[in-house]
């Protein structure tokens, strides 16, 4: 059975991986607005993701016999200034995701809630990887400095990256 202090948090937290999630699917129609499609692929599988990390939170939830409570979700911003600046934009929101994986873990801490450290400890590890490839994309896009060519080329890379089902998830399927 799972604390309601955690049960509470993990319901907030599904809220965040939605909203998250709607945020990547606006960067990705942003995207496509500006003729970069291979950037919009890289936040569409980003969409995808968040989407399947609140289903870890939902499935998690409910195997521990706690409920799931929906609420809405706020808007998100829908214009930037350039694709460099939403790559900042997304590494600073995984930089706050990261905060509140981090507060999970500690409310699991508290609660001496082991198999939620678990679960949570895979959440860590990827946010590691989140802030990791936001930044990659941002030093790539730094470098370019205004050469259209190599926005070119940057957005074929981005426009190779295939979505993967999480381990969590995958498990179960």
């Amino acid at each position: 059975m799972i604390s309601k202090r955690l049960e509470d948090a993990i319901n907030a937290q599904i809220n965040a991986e939605m909203w998250s999630a709607y945020l990547y699917l606006s960067m990705s129609a942003y995207c496509q607005d500006k003729g970069l499609a291979g950037m919009a692929n890289w936040f569409a599988i980003q969409f995808k993701e968040e989407q399947d990390h609140a289903q870890i939170f939902y499935n998690y939830l409910i195997s521990r016999g706690g409920r799931v409570l929906l609420k809405a979700i706020d808007a998100v911003e829908t214009e930037w200034a350039s694709p460099l600046a939403a790559f900042e934009h997304t590494y600073k929101h995984e930089q706050h995701v990261t905060s509140l994986i981090n507060n999970l873990m500690q409310i699991a801490v508290d609660e001496k809630d082991f198999a939620a450290q678990s679960r949570l400890q895979w959440f860590i590890d990827e946010q590691v990887e989140e802030e990791e490839n936001a930044v990659d994309i941002i030093n790539k896009l730094k470098m370019l400095d205004g050469n259209s060519y190599g926005l070119y080329v940057l957005d074929q890379e981005l426009a190779a990256r295939v979505y993967a089902t999480p381990s969590p998830l995958a498990a179960k399927a």
